[in-house]
């Protein structure tokens, strides 16, 4: 015999989802996806993320957090008194970048950007605090959220959630919003500093390469005018004076060309400079011939740089005018490589008489020598010579930082 309980089996409903009887617990859940929200924000934020990637970010994650259908970030533009919808998500096409809301106090994020104050609107068909936007009217928002976005010193404009569904925005949604807000403001404050402060260096750069292109015009006008003196003067002990002067100038004068040129303006490739310098004095001294191997890729500071130019000015000037005497074609080679343990190796050699027997190096008589010895101390150099027989070699050895 069958049982009733066979005979009308009962229905079994499925159980309902413990959130579902417990709202306490789903509205825990929300808040704790809030905060993971907020903090997912803070640290793209913290990357150093793009302002317009910031925007955009921020109106994804507030949707999420709220389980909003639309959020947009409205920018204030104060020569139309309006909040331009500069990112949004759920927005139909044409809505971001294009459409735009009154920043009057008539409107939900006019009054919030306006007054500082948030607003709360949770029956737009009811409101009669506020006009309801066409926007809003076309999308069927029935509800919306606004609060004030800080930027830089001062309000970038409004961050507003909006929802077709029924039910309440609360405080808490409120102190979620503004939360995204201010790590929004904060990382367009971040960005907006960021953009001053490289405007600002490249203005300075910018005025920089000028003063250098200024410095290099000016010197070489100083350097013209000791060339005409020196073939006026009618005094050939005079004109060669004049010329090595003229000489010092130009190898400061290029390295100003060099720092106009570049795009820096403490720092420049010794190796291109010297070249530069070189073929200046190839000109210079028509008698010897003036060849160059020098390393390229040796950064040195500028100052540095041309003390060491007018080292090598000095050491080619004197081989011109000792080494071969009245000779033509003689030949001076300079050779500029960089050692280990960050030393620069300058070599200048020559093919000529050689050195008097009572040089001395420690006391040297010319002023050329004097230059050389005076500037090789003062950047922590060791310089030598020696007699190849014939022929001369020079050779400094010097740091290439200044603290090295």
């Amino acid at each position: 015999m069958t049982s009733d309980a066979h005979q009308n089996p009962a229905v079994i409903e499925p159980s309902p989802h413990p959130e579902d009887q417990n709202p306490t617990a789903s509205s825990l859940r929300q808040r704790i996806r809030q905060q993971e929200l907020l903090a997912e924000l803070g640290v793209t934020a913290l990357k150093g993320a793009t302002i317009d990637c910031l925007l955009q970010e921020t109106a994804r994650i507030a949707a999420e957090g709220l389980s909003a259908d639309y959020c947009k970030v409205l920018e204030f533009i104060p020569s139309e008194n309006r909040l331009l919808v500069r990112a949004g998500v759920g927005w139909h096409e044409g809505v971001v970048g294009i459409a735009s809301v009154g920043a009057d106090l008539a409107s939900p994020a006019g009054y919030a950007l306006k007054t500082g104050k948030p607003v709360i609107s949770n029956h737009l068909g009811n409101e009669e605090r506020f006009r309801t936007s066409e926007l809003l009217s076309d999308h069927g928002v029935i509800r919306a959220m606004n609060v004030i976005l800080q930027g830089d010193g001062k309000p970038f404009g409004v961050l507003e959630v909006d929802s077709r569904s029924e039910g309440d925005f609360d405080q808490k949604d409120l102190a979620f919003l503004q939360g995204a807000a201010n790590l929004l403001g904060m990382g367009i404050e971040r960005e907006l500093y960021q953009q001053k402060l490289k405007s600002a260096l490249a203005r300075n750069e910018m005025l920089l390469a000028d003063v250098n292109h200024r410095i290099k015009n000016s010197l070489s006008i100083i350097v013209s005018l000791f060339r005409l003196q020196a073939k006026d003067i009618g005094d050939p002990v005079l004109t060669g004076r004049l010329e090595e002067a003229a000489n010092r100038v130009q190898a400061i004068a290029r390295a100003h060309d060099r720092l106009y040129q570049g795009d820096q303006v403490e720092k420049l490739d010794f190796g291109i400079y010297i070249e530069q310098v070189c073929r200046d004095l190839d000109a210079a001294v028509p008698k010897c011939k003036i060849a160059v191997s020098a390393q390229h890729g040796i950064v040195v500071d500028t100052d540095r740089a041309i003390s060491l130019a007018l080292v090598v000015n000095e050491l080619i000037t004197n081989s011109a005018k000792y080494a071969y005497g009245d000779k033509s074609g003689g030949e001076i080679r300079v050779a500029i490589v960089q050692e280990l343990a960050g030393m620069i190796s300058i070599r200048v050699e020559d093919d000529g008489v050689g050195l008097p027997v009572t040089f001395d190096l420690k006391r040297p008589t010319s002023l050329g020598m004097r230059i050389v010895t005076a500037f090789s101390a003062q950047l922590n150099g060791e310089l030598g010579f020696s007699t190849l027989g014939p022929g001369t070699v020079f050779t400094l050895v010097v740091p290439i930082a200044k603290h090295s």
